[in-house]
């Protein structure tokens, strides 16, 4: 079997084995994991670079699933 080598775990501190015994790599755990990825969807993690000029960005904001260009089926032409 491949060896598995050990490390510390990114959120906790605790030690995380890396080898495929472990599904949660590189965190200890699957508690871990789950963290980091909230941390990641609530902007407590940001890449760093410039603000955005949002008055330069195309368009008029989100665009919605019925926000098309094409005429739905039951629409007359």
């Amino acid at each position: 079997m491949g060896a598995s080598s050990r490390s510390t775990c990114p959120q906790c501190g605790r030690e995380a084995v890396l080898g495929p015994d472990n599904p949660a790599r590189p965190f200890c755990s699957a508690r871990c994991k789950v963290l980091d990825l909230e941390r990641w969807l609530t902007g407590a993690y940001r890449v760093p670079g410039p603000p955005v000029d949002t008055s330069t960005l195309e368009g008029e904001g989100p665009r919605r699933d019925d926000d098309t260009d094409e005429p739905k089926g039951d629409e007359e032409t």
